[in-house]
């Protein structure tokens, strides 16, 4: 692959720490969720993953309409991004609630969404490494 871009962000002191992005457009404090036993004062990786997630099966949908002509730009993507026990270690777990725009027939917003998913840099990152399910709202 032939990267068009390269994010770069450092982290530091793990959950509970900061992570800033090499071009400072990103300086946040880290911390443990509550459910997790921490104070919860900052962000974790889990829902900045999600916000990426999110934003990135936006755009991938987006193309794949603009390809289908439909306009899928009122559509709205939640990611629920969960972390949980595994064996040893633990293990991501991802929920993306797809709201489509009013108007667009269930058949069509399904296949598109389906569509979106195969494109999505997010998705096939994940494919085959963590459950990845699909609802469309």
């Amino acid at each position: 692959m032939d990267a068009l871009y390269t994010a770069v962000a450092t982290a530091t002191h793990g959950r509970e720490g900061r992570t800033v992005s090499n071009d400072g457009k990103i300086d946040l404090a880290l911390s443990l969720p509550v459910a997790m036993g921490g104070d919860g004062q900052g962000t974790n990786p889990e829902q900045l993953f999600a916000a990426g997630y999110a934003a990135c099966f936006g755009s991938a949908l987006g193309l794949v309409g603009r390809q289908a002509k439909v306009d899928v730009s009122d559509a709205a993507v939640t990611a629920e991004v969960g972390i949980g026990k595994q064996g040893e270690g633990f293990a991501l777990a991802v929920t993306l609630r797809v709201e489509l725009p009013d108007g667009l027939d269930e058949a069509t917003g399904r296949k598109l969404v389906e569509q979106a998913h195969q494109v999505c840099p997010y998705s096939h990152a994940t494919r085959g490494n963590i459950p990845v399910d699909l609802v469309i709202e």
